[in-house]
């Protein structure tokens, strides 16, 4: 799970760096809406039809800004973190940057191995460019999609 976590916290980190948070907020906002991203891809792989979805996201097949996994992160982000912390139109801004950091997520995986889709073997081809340790990255992502 660290892996994937890592990479949106560094999208969320560059795109909300752009919003004035409130310095004692700065911490619960940024870490809220990176839960909510990650917590919209965990839904959503349990839902029937998720993984194809989610599949499609993070090949770039579906566009980011139409897809339900970014209006899933929206609402979750709306209601465990702006809902609690009264932004007002800092949070309206805030929550308009998740499309462009889902969308961020579009085409980390692609068709490594040639053979027209993407597989298995495309994750594991994907994760090895991206990790020293491949069996490590591979589980901490798959195993966060399917909490194990």
């Amino acid at each position: 799970m660290a892996a994937i976590n890592d990479f949106i916290n560094k999208q969320v980190g560059a795109a909300a760096g752009k919003v004035n948070i409130p310095e004692d907020l700065k911490e619960k906002v940024l870490g809220g809406m990176s839960n909510s991203i990650f917590g919209s891809l965990t839904q959503t792989v349990a839902m029937p039809g998720g993984v194809d979805q989610i599949k499609d996201l993070l090949t770039g097949k579906a566009d980011a800004a139409k897809s339900p996994i970014t209006g899933l992160a929206g609402n979750i982000f709306a209601s465990d973190v702006l809902s609690k912390l009264n932004l007002g139109a800092t949070g309206d801004k805030l929550k308009a940057l998740i499309p462009g950091i889902m969308g961020k997520l579009g085409g980390i995986l692609t068709d490594k191995d040639g053979d027209g889709d993407v597989d298995i073997n495309d994750i594991i081809l994907t994760l090895k460019g991206g990790s020293g340790n491949l069996l490590e990255t591979a589980k901490s992502i798959l195993g966060g999609f399917f909490k194990k």
